[in-house]
């Protein structure tokens, strides 16, 4: 399902995932070492600092030559920028060739039917599709009874105009 811009995009997206494999996983400083510390990165800071230092036998540290390609910066790894979504007047503004929508998880499922249901007229891709199938599924149940109630009122409607109005027959006494 990939439908990048450009092809430019495309080889960016394939050298990030490239640079991606070799990028170390980047620790806390001697967070293997005590349980209080998360693995999650801090910047080492410290006059006698061995990491900050990059000291040979120490892990390495976050650092500019890791980043990936600028035209990749931002994308989606199907190729589409992300565009979050509260509403279907957020859905004016998107171009579906270039930009796809995440819908934000603020959003309730009466809300998020109607986004869902707007953005698949306008062939808009949407990334966080897979949560709330159920939901519109639902909604295309109800339009559908609606569809029927609807359809059975007008034919009842044309029953009664159409009926001839029966004559009533009288009742005569028994003498």
């Amino acid at each position: 399902m990939r439908k990048p811009a450009t092809d430019t995009a495309e080889k960016a997206l394939e050298l990030r995932e490239r640079v991606k494999k070799n990028k170390p996983n980047f620790v806390r400083q001697e967070s293997w070492r005590y349980k209080r510390l998360k693995e999650s990165w801090r910047r080492p800071r410290g006059l006698d600092n061995k990491m900050r230092r990059k000291i040979r036998g120490w892990p390495p540290t976050v650092n500019v030559g890791y980043r990936g390609p600028k035209v990749s910066r931002g994308l989606h790894p199907s190729g589409y920028k992300e565009i979050l979504v509260y509403e279907t007047r957020g859905l004016k503004k998107i171009d579906p060739k270039t930009q796809a929508i995440r819908i934000a998880h603020t959003v309730g499922k009466r809300k998020r039917t109607k986004i869902i249901f707007e953005a698949r007229k306008r062939k808009i891709t949407i990334l966080n599709l897979r949560e709330i199938k159920e939901a519109v599924e639902e909604e295309k149940e109800l339009i559908e009874e609606r569809e029927k109630e609807e359809e059975l009122e007008k034919k009842e409607e044309v029953e009664e105009t159409e009926k001839p109005k029966k004559k009533r027959k009288r009742r005569t006494r028994k003498q």
